[in-house]
Parts: structure tokens; sequence; C-alpha cells
């Protein structure tokens, strides 16, 4: 039998490898997603008051509740 007469649930998929840098990258979205979201000034204190200020705004413009 070949290939292309096997059933569909025999056929099995090739692996996809995923780069180093799509991992990294996504470990970084994830990252300022939390600072956008979550961050109350633990992270960015050492910034400054205009770091903070970003982010508040941008958590309004996304409808995350901040106060």
């Amino acid at each position: 039998m070949t290939t292309a007469q096997q059933p569909l649930a025999r056929r099995v998929l090739p692996a996809v490898a995923v780069p180093a840098w799509a991992w990294a990258l996504t470990l970084l979205a994830l990252f300022t997603l939390y600072l956008v979201t979550q961050d109350n000034g633990a992270v960015l204190a050492q910034a400054g008051d205009v770091a903070h200020e970003f982010f508040h705004d941008a958590r309004h413009a996304l409808g995350m509740p901040c106060h």
C-alpha cells in the first residue's frame, strides 16, 4: 500500500522545528505583555515616571483596569 492509499488516521505528520529566535521572541512578547498589563511600578521603578505613564496609558488603551 502506498502513502497515497493509506487512510488519513495512519499518516504521520512531520515534526516542526521551531527556531531558537522564535522562542526568544515569544518570551520577550510575554514579558512585554506582563509589563503592560500587570506592572504597577515594581519593575519599572528605576525607569522613572515616563515609562510608568507610558504603560499606564497603554493599559487604558487596552481596556485593562489599573486603579
